[in-house]
């Protein structure tokens, strides 16, 4: 959900882009130092499961519907 709503800010700023491009700018962006990288895995699973739960329901972003097929439930 969190890489939804990057994408949804992504838009907002007048870019178009999808989910694995936003994925691929912060992978690049990544300083590789062995300890930044342990202390950002250690805060995500500290994290509680509705940290982001604020980010998800914000309706100042536009909406993005991705493209591609869409499940369907039966």
């Amino acid at each position: 959900m969190r890489l939804d709503v990057l994408v949804r800010a992504a838009a907002a700023a007048g870019e178009q882009t999808s989910r694995s491009q936003v994925l691929a700018a912060l992978v690049t962006a990544a300083e590789v130092r062995p300890a930044l990288i342990a202390e950002l895995l250690h805060s995500y699973r500290q994290m509680p499961a509705d940290a982001l739960e604020t980010d998800n329901a914000r309706d100042d972003l536009p909406s993005v519907r991705s493209p591609g097929r869409t499940r369907t439930n039966r």
